[in-house]
């Protein structure tokens, strides 16, 4: 691991920092250089990139070639980069600007974090991954879900609902950060019902197949009720519902409404009552105010659950206070 954080952060010298602007200085697209790929998932392309002016890497997402013309995809994309730049938390990574590249294509940048997301670890963890394991104790993992909770609890305060909380957004970097990414289908204040209205990765009326904790079709493992129905209220308390079913999975290693299928996924969503995280865990004891948290937070009807992630925040740090010592 030392090496790889060397490897990963170059060391910061005054050749690098003193240097006088050059005569052709630019401030455009031009500044980057020494493109590579960091991953091609979904609509999107994300690439990290040296930023010649200040010195520093970044890491810029534009559409997929094949996605450029959806009218759709560009509205998610400057969705996620205005959403994202203007929630400056610690748990939300910072945007540094948007624009176009030479082709045309819009683009935005910002900071570059080496690390993972939170499901590869939760992966390694179920497979029985002894060193995972220790590194991940569970008052980690319960760290991690609460400073989700406080980018989510910053996020309502200014009107916005993240819709798509899942382990494939929640990223871990090499020194301890955290942060909850991909802001392309927040709801925002004032926003009417559109296209946009609801995070759908696949098609909710097909019936594909789910075969391996490992293998998902992403969004509807921790899709709340309300969103499957398509029926209002979409606020606040989708989040929690989408942040419980995360710290379910979290204290069980598996998701607790997974089907064969993702129709019978939603159908253990709208009608299914979870065995409680510690009925299940293995890798774990989970003390019964952990599944009394997860109860709560994953009621059907958004009126029985947490009011507000604040709320469930508040329980989750209770109990992480009175249990210091014995967490492992």
């Amino acid at each position: 691991m030392p090496n790889q954080q060397q490897d990963n952060y170059p060391g910061i010298f005054l050749s690098s920092t003193d240097n006088a602007l050059p005569d052709w200085f630019s401030n455009d697209y031009h500044k980057y250089t020494n493109f590579q790929m960091i991953d091609g998932g979904g609509h999107g392309i994300l690439v990290s990139c040296d930023d010649l002016n200040l010195g520093r890497k970044v890491a810029i997402k534009t559409l997929k070639p094949e996605h450029e013309n959806s009218s759709l995809d560009r509205k998610r994309l400057l969705r996620e980069a205005r959403v994202t730049a203007q929630l400056a938390h610690p748990n939300i990574i910072p945007v540094y600007e948007i624009g176009k590249n030479p082709q045309g294509q819009i683009y935005f940048s910002m900071k570059k974090v080496e690390g993972e997301n939170l499901f590869k670890v939760l992966v390694r963890i179920a497979q029985g991954d002894s060193q995972t394991s220790e590194q991940y104790t569970l008052d980690r993992l319960l760290s991690i879900v609460t400073q989700i909770a406080h980018a989510l609890t910053y996020a309502h305060t200014h009107g916005v609902i993240h819709r798509d909380v899942k382990p494939e957004n929640i990223f871990l970097g090499l020194f301890g950060e955290v942060y909850l990414m991909d802001w392309g289908v927040a709801k925002v204040w004032g926003m009417p019902a559109d296209e946009l209205s609801e995070p759908q990765a696949i098609d909710i009326h097909a019936d594909l197949a789910i075969t391996a904790a490992g293998q998902r079709p992403g969004t509807p493992l921790y899709m709340s009720p309300e969103q499957i129905r398509g029926t209002p209220p979409i606020d606040e308390r989708t989040d929690i519902f989408s942040l419980g079913v995360v710290l379910y999975e979290v204290l069980a290693q598996q998701e607790p409404f997974r089907g064969a299928t993702v129709q019978e996924t939603f159908t253990n969503i709208l009608h299914k009552t979870p065995s409680p995280p510690s009925k299940i865990a293995t890798h774990h004891s989970v003390p019964p105010e952990l599944d009394a948290i997860c109860r709560r937070a994953l009621k059907k009807t958004p009126g029985h659950r947490f009011q507000s992630i604040r709320q469930m925040l508040e329980h989750i740090e209770q109990f992480r206070a009175r249990s210091i010592n014995h967490l492992h």
